[in-house]
């Protein structure tokens, strides 16, 4: 599973558990979601830090990928890029006799 897929999750997670524990409470349904978002974000920021930094090297790498794909597709449209292949000249050689 991905990194972000997990990381997700787990924020999802904390914020319906956080939820579900401040149902009793008596106040205000808004307030409610408005700690649990608060203290869901806190929570995940030390109990996620795993899977975060998991995704952010995901991010990192899938980022780096895309650089080098997009500045090996700007060499080639440019004509610095050529691909491996003997060299040979475009049109063979005529040697005429004579």
């Amino acid at each position: 599973m991905s990194a972000a897929v997990k990381y997700t999750l787990g924020r999802i997670g904390l914020f319906v558990v956080i939820v579900l524990a401040l149902w009793p409470v008596d106040m205000n349904i808004f307030l409610k979601l408005m700690l649990a978002l608060a203290f869901s974000a806190a929570a995940s920021f030390f109990l996620l830090r795993g899977w975060r930094d998991e995704m952010a090297e995901e991010m990192a790498v899938a980022a780096e990928r895309r650089r080098a794909e997009k500045e090996r597709l700007r060499s080639a449209l440019a004509g610095d890029d050529q691909p491996d292949q003997p060299d040979q000249p475009d049109q063979p050689d005529q040697h005429r006799e004579g």
